[in-house]
């Protein structure tokens, strides 16, 4: 399930007490604490599936939280990545949509080029690893091999390889707690000899700080940054929005957040709804209910 959408699903499986594989990362973002009370009473166990996630889970298994000095989910960048940024203005969906190492769908390979999808992947570490913002950066690395990495208090470094193939965080995630024998070759130091990371630019990637800000406001503000963005990309790819406006109108709705509260999933499917009908609003697109 993309989006919101998935939601009531993966809460659904955490009340069952089972263990979730779990992909839809707007679920998290819009209902990280809920999800966690209902995991935490039932005994459920959450599992990402999420390519940056799933390097972070494995890093981490049998290390001590505290010993964690941060996290660095990587970004390809995505498909505008080398565009003058004087050309952003006039993008198109197609070229949005051409994304240089990932085949995906049409809101997440958009996300990319916004990194709109690495602002909710901010406030999803958040969430999974117990983490405050300020411990979870982003560095771009255009390869899409090196898929997150940790680094602990003693400066040690671990990182997770691969190649860029859903594929094997979707095994990893089918299998755990165990290791389980995959047929297909994963990283080869010969293929992918070199590797590139570089600290995102603000101005090219302006959503990042979108995410730290949601994850630092806490609440409700990741479900309003996810429903915002649901309602800009389809906006964008039916031409009723220029590109940069996909982050403009995320922040503005953000900024224009009442005090909503978050205690139940109800809460985050009420304050999805507002922020959709606010995002319309700005964009005069009727509202739905």
């Amino acid at each position: 399930m993309v989006g919101a959408a998935g939601l009531p699903f993966s809460a659904a499986v955490l009340q069952g007490g089972k263990i979730l594989g779990l992909a839809n990362k707007e679920s998290l973002v819009m209902a990280g604490n809920p999800l966690a009370r209902i995991a935490d009473e039932t005994g459920a166990v959450i599992v990402p599936v999420d390519s940056e996630h799933s390097a972070i889970h494995q890093c981490l298994r049998g290390e001590k939280g505290s010993t964690v000095r941060g996290i660095f989910l990587t970004a390809s960048g995505g498909a505008l990545r080398d565009l003058p940024l004087e050309s952003l203005d006039s993008v198109t969906p197609e070229q949005a949509l051409e994304h240089p190492n990932w085949a995906m769908g049409p809101r997440i390979t958009v996300d990319s080029a916004t990194m709109m999808n690495k602002a909710l992947e901010i406030v999803e570490a958040c969430h999974l690893f117990d983490l405050p913002p300020d411990k979870v950066h982003v560095v771009l690395h255009r390869q899409s091999v090196t898929h997150s990495m940790v680094e602990f208090e003693d400066g040690s470094v671990m990182a997770q390889m691969g190649p860029p193939d859903m594929a094997f965080p979707i095994h990893y995630a089918l299998h755990w707690p165990d290791r389980a024998p995959f047929p297909r070759k994963g990283f080869d130091p010969t293929t992918f000899s070199r590797m590139d990371f570089e600290i995102p630019a603000s101005n090219r990637w302006p959503a990042l700080e979108l995410g730290w800000e949601a994850a630092r406001q806490g609440g409700a503000s990741g479900a309003v940054i996810n429903a915002a963005d649901e309602v800009a990309v389809a906006a964008f790819l039916e031409g009723d929005l220029p590109f940069p406006g996909i982050v403009s109108l995320c922040r503005e709705t953000l900024e224009a957040m009442p005090q909503l509260p978050l205690e139940s999933i109800q809460d985050a499917l009420d304050a999805d709804t507002w922020a959709r009908n606010r995002a319309r609003e700005m964009i005069s697109l009727p509202a739905q209910s």
